[in-house]
């Protein structure tokens, strides 16, 4: 009855987060948003935006546009694809078309067609963190060495 034990179909989602499914044998075209969590098992035809997670079955097929956070895909897709967090691909994926990332995980037997742009994920506490060499003061020893030269 009390069970710490997550149910499957709900692990690694946000308490209270809505989930949209498209099952097997559903044909859809159009655009879809959402912000809620996708599975997705049928053909989706258009645009499916959603700053959740998004997950391809190994039947589903997407053509079109896809904008989420996190993507796991073990279908097929081909158009545009845009995850600004983890795209990871399985073994049965199928994918064409132009991708943005924030990273990417590949499993060997993926189909991968696809021009591919990693972009790291821009949050303000990210930029806040981040330091480049022109970023940094000169430390004396530097400035120092580079007079002797």
């Amino acid at each position: 009855m009390f069970s710490d034990k997550k149910n499957a179909n709900t692990a690694g989602l946000e308490p209270g987060a809505s989930q949209n499914r498209i099952n097997e044998g559903t044909h859809i075209s159009g655009d879809i948003t959402s912000n809620g969590f996708f599975r997705i098992d049928g053909l989706v035809e258009g645009t499916v935006s959603t700053p959740s997670k998004v997950v391809l079955g190994k039947n589903g097929v997407v053509k079109g546009t896809l904008s989420c956070e996190n993507a796991d895909i073990a279908g097929s897709f081909n158009g545009n694809l845009n995850v600004s967090q983890l795209l990871t691909l399985r073994s049965s994926a199928n994918i064409k078309g132009e991708v943005v990332v924030g990273k990417l995980s590949v499993e060997p037997g993926a189909i991968f067609n696809a021009t591919c742009s990693m972009q790291p994920a821009n949050t303000p506490q990210q930029k806040a963190t981040q330091s480049t060499v022109y970023d940094r003061p000169e430390r004396s020893s530097v400035k120092a060495a580079e007079q002797l030269n």
